[in-house]
């Protein structure tokens, strides 16, 4: 076969776009593979098929109808990762509404500017629990009409309707004529709004970014270029559905392939989902990769000296197969054969410990994983995919692929999408997988980029000679130091993180001599290496333990990036807690602010 141009399959994935949105590809399932498996509830024997899903969907859309939503209307919802989330999620996109998942860790001042700036008429919530976030900021709220409760609850909002209910009625109008949902669906377009996503806001309001149909489509097409991927394929989803990488491959790529999502509820459920689906695929955030590397160095540390080697011996074989296919060099027939062979008797089985020995593909996103982390899972036989992108660029935009990718690089632009550099560093994209723009407080939408189409990401990178991209901080986050140096706080972070010890590192030294760094540990880790210890943070060995992965970091930075000193604290930094956002990114800001006293006490 004749290896097609990156012009030539933007050319092809336009074409399958062509005339597509969600609603069709809903109906294309339900007639073609009505029997198939759709949706199943982790640790439940009972499965959604596609059949019974879009007569799910039918009924609930006449049942928010009913309560006035059409299209162009928004709805929030809020409720953990369950069938009914994705139901919801669905009939609403059917009347060409705009659902839009938020944060369950938003606080209720959060909820406040999402629920006025959306202008949301519905909020679907799980329960009473979400309801308390929400009683508070009602009477604040003129455009909200109804509140949709999943779980039966009393609540005192006079527009309260439970899902049972609105779906009996909803099944009962689309009984008494079916043809106006089909009106209602065929009527919607492809450039039309699929979903709203709000970033995190760190630094600032939250935006609601508007993604078309169009958006997750071209974007679905993509991916299934990037592996062969076979039609009805089992996944995972365990990220919230307000994330875009779960949005693509929770909903939209599974409906694209027909495929059947589990859906894992509590993300400290993971390693058990993972052997009950055993994926075909998987995507996980760098914490994801990191902690599972972390489980299996552990795990080895603690083996007989027998296993040890012949761990050694065989991830030290598939390293150097991953190397070559790193640097775009043939790999040695015996080499490969010596690999199959270690594979076979070492590695897959940790896979298979793993749930993912069927995994045909691995991906990671979101933020930068330490390059050793990426070399120990391709020692035991996981080639981590790096890919980068934004909310606004509907997730991926650039990725490495199974056969062609740079270690430390985040690939090459996904066919269609252009990428070049600012003066300044900043990258600047445009193409198909840009989103709509973002929501305007009355209701229209504000472009997300300039007179050329580009969108500027805040992303800073660079770009090698073979077209790799690297992203080497965000624009904002730079830091300056009181010398003049402008340094990047991503790499010294991700190289303090590959420890096993090591949850969050933030590196500091914005207008300050040197650079220092807060350290946040991973409790698990600490207390399966040190479970004697009652105060880590303040623990000699511990302590100890953290100068030597400072030292290791500061081998591999230039002399004005290395961390001079550190603080270990004895908290832990969660979304709730307010230093990570939802997205468990790092808020700056909110770090420097709340730990000034302990970072001026470094320097």
């Amino acid at each position: 076969m004749v290896e097609q141009t990156p012009t030539e399959l933007a050319d092809r994935y336009a074409k399958s776009t062509n005339g597509l949105t969600v609603p069709a590809l809903v109906h294309r399932n339900a007639t073609e593979f009505p029997a198939q498996p759709a949706l199943t509830a982790l640790g439940s024997d009972e499965h959604i098929t596609w059949g019974v899903l879009r007569d799910r969907v039918a009924a609930i859309s006449r049942g928010l109808a009913g309560l006035g939503l059409s299209a162009g209307g928004r709805m929030l919802v809020m409720m953990s990762g369950r069938p009914e989330h994705w139901l919801v999620d669905l009939a609403a996109a059917h009347l060409g509404a705009v659902p839009s998942t938020v944060y369950a860790t938003l606080s209720t001042d959060q909820l406040r500017y999402l629920g006025q700036h959306s202008a949301a008429s519905i909020v679907v919530l799980e329960g009473a629990a979400q309801f308390e976030k929400w009683q508070p900021i009602l009477d604040q709220l003129p455009a909200l009409k109804h509140i949709v409760l999943v779980d039966d609850a009393r609540v005192s909002f006079e527009g309260a309707v439970s899902l049972r209910d609105l779906e009996a009625a909803g099944s009962a109008s689309h009984d008494a004529d079916p043809s106006v949902f089909e009106r209602t669906w065929r009527a919607v377009t492809p450039d039309q709004p699929v979903t709203m996503l709000y970033t995190s806001g760190t630094t600032g309001d939250p935006k609601g970014v508007v993604i078309s149909h169009r958006n997750v489509i071209y974007q679905s097409v993509a991916l299934e270029n990037v592996v062969d991927i076979p039609d009805h394929a089992r996944s995972l989803a365990y990220l919230p559905l307000a994330h875009i990488a779960e949005r693509m491959l929770g909903i939209y790529n599974p409906i694209y392939r027909a495929g059947h999502v589990t859906i894992c509820p509590d993300p400290t459920l993971l390693l058990g989902a993972l052997n009950q689906v055993r994926p075909v695929g998987f995507f996980g955030v760098p914490r994801i990769w990191e902690k599972m590397v972390a489980g299996i160095q552990a795990k080895i540390s603690a083996a007989e000296p027998p296993v040890k080697a012949a761990f050694e011996a065989a991830t030290s074989v598939a390293i150097e197969v991953f190397e070559l296919r790193a640097d775009g060099r043939s790999v040695p027939a015996d080499l490969a054969a010596k690999r199959a062979a270690l594979d076979d008797q070492v590695l897959r089985p940790i896979r298979t410990m793993l749930g993912l020995e069927n995994a045909l593909w691995a991906g990671s996103g979101a933020a930068p994983i330490p390059v050793e982390v990426l070399r120990f899972l391709a020692g035991i036989g996981i080639d981590v995919i790096e890919v980068w992108g934004m909310t606004e660029t509907t997730g991926t935009a650039t990725t490495n692929t199974p056969d062609v990718f740079r270690t430390g690089s985040v690939g090459k632009p996904v066919p269609g999408m252009e990428i070049r550099l600012a003066d300044d560093g900043e990258i600047l994209i445009r193409g198909p997988l840009v989103c709509m723009g973002y929501l305007k407080s009355d209701g229209g939408v504000e472009s997300a980029v300039d007179e050329d189409g580009w969108l500027a990401t805040g992303d800073v990178g660079t770009i090698d000679e073979d077209g790799f991209l690297f992203i080497t901080d965000r624009k904002k986050e730079i830091i300056i130091t009181s010398g003049g140096k402008n340094i990047p706080p991503a790499r010294i972070e991700s190289l303090l993180r590959a420890h096993p010890l090591v949850a969050q590192a933030v590196a500091i030294g914005d207008r300050r001599p040197y650079i220092t760094s807060l350290i946040v540990l991973d409790e698990d880790m600490v207390h399966a290496r040190f479970p004697a210890t009652t105060s880590p943070a303040t623990d000699p060995d511990v302590i100890a333990e953290i100068q030597r992965a400072v030292d290791e970091a500061n081998t591999k930075l230039s002399r004005p990036e290395q961390v001079k000193k550190f603080t270990i604290l004895s908290t832990t930094w969660t979304a709730e807690s307010g230093e990570l956002t939802p997205k468990l990114s790092m808020r700056r800001r909110v770090i420097n602010e709340r730990y000034a006293q302990v970072i001026d006490a470094m320097y």
